[in-house]
């Protein structure tokens, strides 16, 4: 659940590091009504949302689905992302490493004002 103009993001396939944004990994959006324009489901600078799919104040459930290399998310049961990573992906301007195979979750907090809730995190295996 977000609060107006908060910004987040869950991150997939991404490694600890002690400080800064994560260099690995995918980035899910989180984000209804903050200033930036990449909205809540998008996959973060890869398959970006422009549209809102979820409101402030409201409890919406996220199902991000990783499998071989396509990424499917959903917001509230309706497809708001649908990315097969091509087979010679290995990274994304700025230095970030962008590749499906290996590695943690981590939960964004993006700048101080920004509050949002998560709850019922549930992580599965595939196939």
């Amino acid at each position: 659940m977000t609060t107006q103009g908060s910004n987040s993001g869950i991150y997939f396939h991404t490694r600890f590091q002690p400080e800064g944004w994560p260099r690995y990994g995918y980035e899910v959006q989180v984000n209804n009504t903050h200033s930036d324009p990449k909205k809540t489901g998008g996959l973060y600078g890869v398959a970006d949302v422009f549209e809102a799919p979820a409101k402030d104040g409201k409890w919406f459930e996220m199902h991000i689905t990783v499998q071989g290399k396509r990424v499917v998310v959903k917001v509230d049961g309706k497809q708001v992302v649908d990315y097969t990573e091509p087979a010679d992906q290995q990274s994304a301007a700025g230095g970030f490493v962008r590749a499906i195979g290996e590695g943690t979750f981590a939960l964004q907090a993006h700048d101080p004002k920004s509050i949002v809730h998560y709850k019922n995190i549930r992580v599965k295996k595939l196939p």
